[in-house]
């Protein structure tokens, strides 16, 4: 047998990478995914399962912080090159969204006012941080990627952390009450739609007149619908939460204008979604393997779900009835799939190590 080149030494002598290092910034998907969903449950009643589901997302938001700061505090350099990178900025702002909807689930479920508003206060303040460190890190970069290298799916995050906060916003207004608090909800209502148009338009540009490479075509494509899905369920709560402040009741035939707008949208996009997954599996027959990132398909079918729910609510729509009991019911098995899909992987992970 020959022996190994001193280059092969070398790299055999190499430690292999810690998984600390390599760890996916958007983990916090799972938590807006589970969360979405146990509220769902909760909404359809089935509120047994809300409340298990709620305790996966809150242990599932503790184990991801504390990955996430033992990652910062490793590697700061790998975190920092991450966060102001093109393709990977925006999934930080999961955490954002991760800690909403675990406010909102608090609230729901449980009636945790004081918990719910103490999340939507740490949610800000990491939207201020997260948003701002990427969009200036990606606006001032001298050297930037090409277009279909730079943007991707995790764009949409941009709305989805912004209108989040106008979930849970909207559900403690009538708790807490207030102009300030109300005016703060509808400007970040409006803002995540503007968000939307902006990097709608980039993405849609990119799907329509440049190759498609099923590298590219991942889950957090489907964030698309997801950012419309979330609009229309904090425009729903803005509407059934109007009665807490004059401006809201002054603005309500708006809001519900663009909560129809962002539910249709989010609909018409699933079609497509769906689409590009088969092109991508079926026909080209790429792999289908676990990966964080795929939490990011399931939220926005747990958040379609509950939207859709909410609008019925909030614009009194009695003939959609029948749909968010099977939207969540696909939310469920997807979100069954990915579960155990991680335990799989995290098994793997353990045996192998």
């Amino acid at each position: 047998m020959a022996k190994p080149t001193s280059a092969e030494a070398g790299l055999e002598a190499q430690p292999a990478p810690s998984p600390l290092a390599s760890y996916f910034p958007g983990y916090f998907a799972m938590v807006m995914a589970t969360g979405i969903i146990a509220i769902g449950c909760r909404s359809l009643g089935i509120p047994w399962l809300g409340e298990a589901l709620y305790v996966v997302a809150a242990a599932a938001y503790v184990v991801i912080a504390v990955l996430t700061t033992a990652r910062l505090v490793r590697y700061p350099r790998l975190v920092t090159a991450d966060i102001t990178s093109h393709a990977k900025g925006f999934a930080f702002t999961t955490a954002v969204a991760g800690t909403e909807v675990l406010g909102a689930a608090s609230l729901i479920l449980f009636g945790w006012w004081q918990l719910a508003l103490a999340l939507w206060w740490v949610g800000v303040a990491l939207w201020a941080v997260l948003i701002y460190t990427t969009l200036i890190a990606v606006v001032l970069r001298e050297e930037k990627p090409g277009f279909t290298a730079g943007i991707n799916g995790t764009w949409f995050l941009l709305t989805v952390s912004t209108e989040s906060i106008v979930v849970l916003g909207a559900l403690l207004l009538p708790q807490i009450g207030g102009e300030a608090l109300a005016f703060t909800c509808l400007a970040f209502f409006c803002l995540g739609i503007l968000l939307y148009v902006i990097v709608m338009t980039m993405i849609f540009a990119r799907w329509t007149f440049y190759r498609l490479s099923l590298a590219d075509e991942d889950p957090p494509t489907w964030i698309a619908a997801g950012a419309v899905a979330i609009t229309a369920l904090a425009g729903s709560n803005l509407l059934l939460a109007r009665t807490a402040d004059p401006l809201l009741e002054r603005m309500a035939p708006a809001i519900e204008l663009f909560v129809v707008l962002a539910w249709a949208t989010s609909t018409f996009w699933f079609p497509l979604m769906v689409a590009i997954g088969v092109w991508k599996h079926v026909v080209n027959r790429f792999p289908l393997r676990y990966h964080p990132s795929y939490w990011a398909l399931v939220f926005p079918l747990g958040m379609y779900a509950v939207a859709t729910f909410k609008m019925r609510l909030a614009i009194e729509l009695g003939m959609l009835a029948w749909l968010p009991v099977v939207a969540l019911a696909i939310a469920l098995v997807a979100w069954a799939a990915t579960f155990f899909g991680l335990i799989h992987h995290v098994t793997r992970a353990t045996t192998a190590g």
